[in-house]
Formats: C-alpha cells, sequence, structure tokens
C-alpha cells in the first residue's frame, strides 16, 4: 500500500508564481553551486532528458544536479549543481521557475521516492510530496501536479498541493502519463488496468473514458496541447494509433514499420498535422495526420468540449472518409480499397518523411520546432536539429548538431 506524505507548512509553502521568466543563476545560499563553479563537462554522467511543454527547452538530470537548454537558438539557459547527488527526473512547467525534482539512487540529500517542487527564483522548496516506493514521473500544468508510481497516480492542486485524484493502473514502470495544458480542458491520459489499455480523464467534464489502444502492453503515449487527440503505441512498436478522446474513436492508424521496435517518443506538432516516431532502430519517422480538425467557430459540438478545437468524426464515418485527397497519395491510403485483401501491413499508412541518426545514441527523444524542423536530443549528450519537406517528405535533412554534454550514460 502507497502512502504519501506532504509537507505544506506555512513557513514552507507559497503560492508558486507562474509567469513565464528566466531564473537568475543564485548565489550559494542553497545546496546549489554558481554556474561558474560547476564541474568539468566529463565528470557528468546525463540521467535523463525531458522536454518542457511547448519543446522550447529541454531539462537534462545530472548525476550532479540539472541543466536547463534553450532550443533555437540552442544554448545552456542555466545549470545548478548538487554537492549530494543528481536527478531522475526535472519537470519543466513551461519556462517559469518552477520545477519538479526527483533525486536519482545516489542522491543523499533527495532520495527517489520524493518529489520536491523548487522555486529556482527564491532558491528554495514549496513543496515536497514523499512516497513509500519510486516516483517515476512527474507532469505538471498551471493547476495540477502529477505524480506517477508504478501502480498509482496522484493528482494534486498546484495552489495548495492538496491530494485531488488517485488513480490505479497497470504495472507502470515507465510512468506513462500525459497532461493537457490549454487553459480550457484539463485532459489525464495514462495506462489502464488491464494491458494495452489506456484511461482518459477529463476532469473539467467530470468525464472518464477508457480505451482497449492495442493487444500490447502500452509502451508511449502523448496528448495535443488541448487533449482532444490522443496517440498511443505499444511495445510491439509498429503500429501507432491517433484516438478523439471524447468518444475514444480511433481516428487515424500509422505503421513505423514491420518489425517489432522499442518507441522512445511521440510527439505532435501544434498544428497536430505533423507526428514525430522515434525508436531504437535509429530512426525519426514523421507521419502526417489526416484527422480533420474543427476551429472555435465551426465545430457545433465546441460549446460542450469548452477547448480549442474538436476533432469531429461521425461513428458510422470510415478511416478512409478522414484522409484528405488534396494531401496527395499515401502508400496506405492509395491501397485502402483491398484492405480485405493485402496484410495488414500493406493497408496502414507508412511515414511521410525520415531521419536516420548517423550515430549511437542510445535513446533520444524528439519533438517540432519551427517551420517544418525537427529536434532531437540523445541521452548521449547530441542536440540535433532537422528540416523536412512538407510537400515531397523524403529524407529529412540535418541542419544543427551540437554535444551539450559528453556521457557515458545508459538509458534508464
Amino acid at each position: 500500500m502507497t502512502s504519501t506524505t506532504l509537507s505544506t507548512s506555512p513557513s514552507l509553502f507559497s503560492r508558486p508564481s507562474l509567469e513565464p521568466t528566466q531564473p537568475p543563476i543564485s548565489d550559494d545560499r542553497s545546496s546549489f553551486t554558481q554556474f561558474q563553479d560547476a564541474p568539468d563537462i566529463d565528470q557528468v554522467e546525463l540521467l535523463s532528458v525531458s522536454w518542457n511543454q511547448d519543446y522550447g527547452c529541454f531539462a537534462a538530470g545530472t548525476s550532479q544536479g540539472f541543466r536547463i537548454y534553450n532550443c533555437q537558438p540552442f544554448k545552456e539557459t542555466f545549470r545548478r549543481d548538487l554537492k549530494t547527488g543528481g536527478f531522475k527526473i526535472v519537470e519543466m512547467l513551461f519556462r517559469c521557475n518552477i520545477l519538479a525534482l526527483v533525486g536519482g539512487d545516489s542522491n543523499s540529500h533527495y532520495p527517489p521516492n520524493k518529489v520536491i517542487i523548487w522555486d529556482d527564483h527564491q532558491s528554495r522548496c514549496i513543496g515536497e510530496f514523499a512516497f513509500r516506493s519510486e516516483v517515476r514521473a512527474v507532469k505538471l500544468r498551471r493547476d495540477r501536479i502529477v505524480v506517477v508510481l508504478e501502480h498509482k497516480i496522484y493528482v494534486y492542486s498546484f495552489m495548495d498541493l492538496k491530494l485531488l485524484h488517485q488513480i490505479e493502473t497497470l504495472a507502470n514502470p515507465r510512468g506513462l502519463c500525459c497532461l493537457s495544458h490549454h487553459s480550457n480542458t484539463s485532459v489525464l491520459v495514462c495506462p489502464g488496468l488491464y494491458r494495452g489499455q489506456v484511461r482518459i480523464e477529463h476532469f473539467g467534464l467530470n468525464m472518464m473514458k477508457l480505451i482497449n489502444a492495442h493487444d500490447s502492453h502500452i509502451a508511449c503515449l502523448t496528448l495535443t496541447f488541448d487533449g482532444l487527440l490522443l496517440v498511443t503505441a505499444s511495445t510491439k512498436g509498429t503500429l501507432i494509433r491517433i484516438f478523439n478522446t471524447m468518444d475514444g474513436t480511433r481516428l487515424q492508424e500509422v505503421r513505423r514499420g514491420v518489425d517489432r521496435a522499442d518507441i522512445y517518443s511521440l510527439a505532435l506538432s501544434p498544428n497536430a498535422q505533423w507526428l514525430a516516431v522515434s525508436s531504437d532502430k535509429g530512426t525519426v519517422h514523421i507521419f502526417h495526420l489526416r484527422v480533420r480538425v474543427f476551429g472555435e467557430d465551426s465545430s457545433p459540438r465546441q460549446s460542450s468540449v469548452q477547448g480549442p478545437a474538436f476533432f469531429h468524426q461521425n461513428s458510422s464515418t470510415s478511416l478512409d472518409a478522414l484522409i484528405s485527397p488534396s494531401t496527395g497519395a499515401n502508400p496506405g491510403s492509395s491501397l485502402s480499397f483491398m484492405r480485405g485483401v493485402l496484410p495488414k501491413y500493406f493497408s496502414s499508412e507508412w511515414s511521410f518523411a525520415r531521419f536516420h541518426l548517423p550515430e549511437d545514441t542510445l535513446q533520444f527523444i524528439a519533438a517540432f520546432g519551427s517551420q517544418n524542423s525537427v529536434i532531437i536530443v540523445g541521452m548521449n549528450g547530441s542536440f540535433y536539429r532537422c528540416s523536412f519537406d512538407p510537400v515531397n517528405g523524403g529524407e529529412i535533412l540535418q541542419q544543427e548538431y551540437v554535444k551539450f554534454l559528453k556521457t557515458d550514460s545508459r538509458p534508464r
């Protein structure tokens, strides 16, 4: 049985500042050292990398603290180095001064079963959650803090750190969980209680939906910014599926490949037109999403959803009807009339563009930048910026490469 303790005394907790300000480099009043006193780059092990909510920055948890990097232009924004060990989880809240931190196994001050809500502007902890088991992930939005354990998820209010929800899940060692980030929608997705099942919580609508997304266990999932579109992949790693979170309808299915693969990341472009998938095959695949997206004024169901967009599909509408003929032919859609004859991998949609990493990155995550660009961060300390042709697709071109950290780390 997992128990939760929470430190919320008035002297410790104050409402966090959620303005997107640049955190200053603090002096040595806390356990963090100054930027210029940081250890040599060759002495640091990379424990984790994670994007902020708009993919404009990423955080690197290291064996001696954490570092924050801006993606465009690429630069190290700041770092904090801890004298007592590193952090295996560093979760950002957009670009503001609030971070959620979970210590690594060797961290003598912050153990891996404790979540620290850190205000970098004040250089102090403003909240703390302690659990009986190891924390697998932490997710933030402006009004919620979500802590993921292997069999349970806790949802807290960011205002006063009070517990709002508890969710039981199937064994979830990867810490799979996603949040919407639009102010008008409050959606959480996580594994359900059965293999291949996904649970969708629409907190604002007081509605829960279960989707049997795959036959195998869920390996990766992501949401659009408004939480109305869900993308999932299984441990088999061949098919990626796109769902409407309101009614659970499967809108589209795309194929990464035929061979089994470990999916490292799924990322949607801001306009929900493109999907990026990275895997242990050393590739990033870009898929063209062909679901119809209606704006604020065009959807008849918008008033009930209270979000910026809704993915509209009648229950009788087939997947083929969602494919726009104006976007060009697709290997899957062009053979859709023979779906009952051809093997299943012929009837799935294949990638529009792809990138083969020129090095062994061990593990890497991908996201979308501006102007049809893809950014890739590897657990070997590599940063790539690439561009793809939105009309013809094909091979993605590398535009920039930076070795931001020298490390011999392995995926955790």
